[in-house]
């Protein structure tokens, strides 16, 4: 068996794996940490006299795929810091209407600029909590719900920070911050608009008052309005600094975290250390979900040798061959992110093609950002924050592509439109 055809073989096994994880019981971690470790062991088995050279290869590619990671760890370890000291609360208790449609509607932008600035599983994990408090019937707030979904994905999909793909475009320099922000949020806000409008002809009345048994109000911190605007100032500045400095983004983050860590310090300085325990970076660290970080390493590993033995480019021709179209081969990646993860999918497409032929902020980049950050709306198992939101509110996958699947579908083709159609008129 040759080379291609067993690294190829490896990757679509794991990837199976991957996409099974649920059915199998098998952590999608461990499937792709090993996928990743097999693909470069065969590599090199097959050949050997040339080790050496392979290794030098593995170090470059995983100082680029550090480069990710870090910056990954940093943004987490930000916003459980924010949490841990309820700065969301600051938001979402000032989210008091009862009316349906204007909840609605307020939710939904709440939703899509938060998820901007934080990244759209947390966003999505913040909204459901505060759905709790203001939906009591569980049919109705697993709605809503859904409904977080498509505008937290829709929100990450033209930031920086907002979609772990649009965030490897960006540490990739495939894409600019300020480009994919100014090009990308007419679509997005076109890819949540159009399923609102729809939706807002068909609700009206109010909600009924939600009574929550059973659970005592935590505690909420003094300096849970200083974390907020900190975190989020410590957020914005990284594009910024990248911007300024020309250095990369996780030297931002980690700028970052290092100043939010002395805010938290500064913050709980008169508490004794049992009571500043859960309030500190060390502790933030401990909840971050490291898990998602191995994932990353493992796909993104196995990437990287697809990408050294030139599979990956030689894929991207034979689609260029075949399919022709660049938006249709775009727009069907973005569709496959609702089956497929979508990490993989944006790394291998980074590894299809190269940034001498396709530079920074082409088309192709662009519009990967808002297909590959929107299409996973479309199933519930399509992004992480559907992933969650359907653990959290217990969605069956049948009633998400019954009640919400169309919509969401409905929100990417008029937002892939939409960008099509302001990239022609600025072209």
């Amino acid at each position: 068996m040759s080379l291609p055809i067993l690294l190829v073989a490896i990757f679509i096994a794991g990837y199976l794996a991957i996409a099974f994880e649920h059915n199998i019981r098998i952590n999608k971690t461990a499937s792709a940490l090993i996928t990743g470790v097999l693909c470069w062991t065969v590599y090199v088995l097959f050949t050997s006299p040339e080790a050496d050279r392979i290794v030098l290869e593995l170090s470059e590619h995983l100082g680029e795929t550090s480069e990710i990671l870090f910056f990954l760890l940093g943004a987490m370890t930000i916003v459980e810091l924010i949490d841990a000291h309820h700065g969301f609360k600051v938001v979402t208790d000032s989210i008091k209407t009862r009316d349906r449609r204007a909840l609605l509607w307020i939710l939904s932008l709440v939703t899509f600029f938060l998820s901007a600035v934080l990244d759209n599983l947390t966003t999505s994990i913040v909204m459901v909590s505060l759905l709790r408090k203001l939906i009591g019937d569980a049919d109705q707030r697993k709605f809503y719900a859904g409904i977080v979904i498509i505008a937290a994905n829709a929100g990450g999909a033209w930031s920086p920070l907002g979609d772990v793909t649009t965030t490897m475009l960006w540490i990739g320099g495939q894409i600019t911050a300020l480009n994919i922000m100014k090009l990308l949020i007419v679509p997005s806000l076109v890819c949540l608009a159009v399923p609102l409008l729809f939706l807002s002809l068909r609700m009206k009345g109010e909600l009924a008052p939600t009574e929550v048994a059973g659970e005592e109000e935590a505690p909420v911190h003094d300096g849970r309005k200083v974390m907020l605007a900190v975190g989020m100032a410590c957020l914005l500045f990284v594009p910024v600094f990248k911007t300024v400095t020309h250095l990369p983004p996780y030297m931002g983050i980690l700028l970052s975290l290092g100043v939010i860590w002395i805010v938290s310090e500064l913050i709980n300085s008169k508490l004794d250390d049992a009571e500043k325990a859960p309030y500190t970076a060390t502790h933030a660290l401990s909840r971050i979900d490291t898990s998602s970080v191995l994932f990353f390493l493992g796909i993104l590993l196995a990437i990287g040798a697809l990408e050294a033995t030139h599979i990956l480019s030689a894929l991207a021709g034979w689609m260029d061959r075949t399919i022709g179209n660049e938006n249709v081969i775009v727009m069907a990646i973005g569709l496959a992110s609702a089956v497929i993860d979508n990490v993989p999918l944006v790394a291998a497409t980074m590894g299809m093609y190269s940034l001498e032929a396709y530079p920074p902020d082409v088309k192709l980049w662009e519009f990967l950002a808002y297909c590959a950050g929107t299409g996973g709306s479309v199933l519930i198992i399509g992004s992480a924050a559907g992933v969650a939101v359907m653990g959290m509110e217990k969605i069956d996958f049948g009633w998400y592509l019954k009640r919400i699947s169309l919509l969401a579908l409905l929100g990417y083709f008029a937002g892939a439109f939409a960008y099509i159609g302001i990239y022609a008129l600025t072209h």
